[in-house]
């Protein structure tokens, strides 16, 4: 099984270990799995390319290491645990044999359906044990799984699907939230009028909501897998195979498909795992997000079943039927360690400590956050009522792209410090570099966050667009890897994150690209251009500000015209982009060459707007006064 580091010593040790020699540090590490064929080499790369290959002619298939390697010792073990979004409706638990049989039967019927190696799946379903019985059954057989998170809209759903021209569409009839009912095959329905590439679709029944089966091309889950087999050998993979695409929001509107590979992914979400949460056998491991998102992908699924863990998956949200029910499901199953995110925990200390009363909350070992900096209020919150001041939090920092945690304390390793992701984990060398490249040494520096060497778990390309990987990430500071965060390091050598240098929003710890939104916007008909900054909010941790020229008001009025633009950004890409402010202005302040000075507009959505710095360069200065004037002070959500 994979090594785990158990003292601050143990720590520093090993670290040192992985910057002298990587090669050898990340070698030990696949050296806990099962390998079809041993790597020839074990890194090839540059970042000019960029080029990175780990563990080259490494043959293997990363199902084999959650199963057969690990089916004798613990095949009676709980595997996933799944809490429904009702608290009335039975759990289901799924022991790893009993996970097993489900993903064999799952990819003979993915097989039976024409899916071969290479082939893309779309995987838009709710959270339910099927889906992460889907992401493995594509892992067996080598197809390429692309989640789609069941929140998107019908367009975004189409713009991903088409992207990598996916092969079979995976989802249900509906999907449960709170109290919502979300009608999932309603909107693949209308996705899937613009993909041409879909043969199949795979409905499961999860709301018993009445849909519409297309002929020749619609199948139920249960009728597919009927009479499947549930013995599927694995399929034999190089180290370099594509595992997955997860798509992500970039400054420019078209999302981005991010590639990870097979051997690399599976070395680092699970060393990662192991570590920064300090998993024992027999521990039960709750994540709270969406298998959407990367952060379901890496320490959901592969990360705790890759080491022989148990997995809680929850279909519901945090504040339904009430506010402690996260709380509730900790006590119920004894939750060891759990990870959420810093949005959540904002939500839940609105609400008051009342919803803690009568919760024992004494099976918690670790707490996790991810997804954005934990501000300090949050911090010791979380740190007081909900760990009793005996857990230590792990302030996780770490992207899609990276594949699994960069920056984080390891749990009763590192010494914590609220707000900061504290260390670098073994193998990661990160740097601060200022605006021209140059790295700034020593403690006490803010500035821009690199990477200068390559780990396990780094993507590898953009699916079918390596020129923009190449730009987006390896192009702004030469020879390195640019996070596209802003951090400092301070005194202790402690490693603070401070968000984004690009027109990226991290809204609940989802990245949104500005470009994506305002190009939503001007859908609208009556609007003629706009511009979207991120300002400061109580609980997603930013918002989304849109300042909007319009032509002529409709009777609507200026409210009318506010809500239909928040319904139609809804609309095409869905509600997680939805925004809070809709500020409808004469015009926005543009250079004398037209690039809008957003700069100004942060400013002002933050209520800054007494420093706005030189606007000399604007072409119209008596705009930037008359958006000072009209702008919103008050959150409206």
């Amino acid at each position: 099984m994979v090594n785990r580091i158990h003292s601050l010593g143990g720590y520093i040790h090993e670290y040192q270990k992985s910057v002298a020699n990587p090669e050898a540090f990340w070698a030990q590490q696949a050296e806990n799995f099962y390998w079809k064929k041993r790597w020839d080499k074990t890194l090839e790369w540059n970042f000019q390319g960029p080029e990175i290959k780990w563990f080259l002619n490494g043959k293997l298939n990363l199902t084999e290491n959650i199963f057969e390697k690990n089916l004798y010792t613990h095949g009676d073990q709980e595997a996933i645990i799944w809490e429904p979004n009702d608290t009335n409706e039975e759990t289901r638990t799924l022991t790893y044999a009993e996970l097993y049989a489900e993903v064999n039967k799952f990819a003979n019927t993915l097989k039976r359906l024409g899916v071969e190696k290479g082939d893309r799946v779309a995987i838009y379903m709710p959270m339910v044990p099927e889906l992460a019985i889907s992401l493995l059954a594509c892992a067996r057989i080598g197809a390429v799984h692309s989640v789609i998170f069941a929140g998107f809209s019908a367009n975004a759903l189409a713009e991903r699907i088409n992207d990598s021209s996916c092969k079979v569409l995976l989802t249900a009839d509906g999907g449960f939230r709170g109290e919502k009912i979300t009608p999932l095959k309603e909107i693949a329905d209308e996705a899937l009028e613009s993909c041409a590439s879909i043969e199949t679709v795979v409905v499961l029944k999860r709301t018993g909501s009445d849909v519409n089966m297309h002929v020749g091309r619609d199948i139920w889950w249960h009728k597919a897998v009927d009479g499947q087999s549930g013995d599927c050998p694995a399929t034999e993979m190089d180290s370099e195979d594509e595992l997955f695409i997860l798509y992500t929001s970039g400054s420019t509107g078209k999302p981005k498909g991010i590639v990870h590979t097979t051997g690399g992914y599976m070395v680092y979400s699970a060393y990662t795992f192991k570590n920064v949460f300090q998993y024992s056998a027999g521990d039960v491991y709750f994540c709270t997000a969406d298998i959407g998102w990367i952060t379901g992908h890496s320490y959901i699924v592969y990360g705790p079943l890759l080491n022989g863990a148990k997995t809680l998956m929850f279909e519901g949200i945090p504040t339904w039927p009430d506010a402690g029910r996260f709380w509730d499901i900790v006590d119920k199953y004894q939750v060891n360690q759990f990870y959420t995110a810093p949005t959540a925990i904002r939500s839940l200390l609105a609400k008051g400590n009342d919803y803690l009363d009568g919760k024992h909350l004494a099976s918690l070992k670790v707490l996790g956050t991810v997804g954005e900096p934990i501000n300090e209020e949050a911090w010791h919150w979380y740190h007081d009522h909900v760990g009793k001041n005996k857990c230590p939090i792990v302030d996780t920092w770490w992207q899609t792209e990276t594949g699994g945690v960069m920056i984080s304390p390891i749990a009763g390793v590192t010494p914590t410090k609220p707000s900061f992701a504290t260390m670098p984990l073994p193998g990661i060398q990160p740097i601060i570099v200022d605006g021209e490249g140059k790295e700034l040494t020593g403690n006490s520096v803010e500035g821009n966050l690199c990477i200068k060497y390559p780990w396990p778990g780094i993507a590898r390309t953009l699916w079918g667009d390596h020129e923009r990987f190449k730009e987006t990430y390896f192009s702004t500071f030469d020879n390195f890897y640019f996070t596209g965060d802003g951090a400092k390091r301070d005194e202790d050598g402690y490693y603070r994150i401070l968000g984004r240098v690009d027109d990226v929003i991290n809204v609940s710890g989802h990245r949104l690209g500005t470009a994506e939104i305002e190009n939503a916007i001007n859908e609208h008909p009556l609007v003629n251009e706009s511009a979207v900054v991120a300002y400061p909010h109580d609980i997603k941790g930013q918002g989304i500000y849109a300042f909007v020229v319009c032509g002529e008001l409709s009777t609507g009025g200026e409210e009318g015209i506010r809500k239909s633009i928040k319904q139609g950004v809804t609309k095409i890409i869905g509600p997680i982009a939805r925004p809070d402010l809709v500020q409808l202005v004469p015009g926005l302040p543009k250079t004398r060459s037209g690039k809008i000075m957003r700069r100004i507009l942060r400013k002002v959505a933050e209520g800054d707007a007494t420093n706005l710095g030189d606007t000399t360069t604007l072409l119209d200065e008596d705009v930037v006064e008359k958006i000072i004037q009209g702008a919103q002070v008050e959150v409206k959500v």
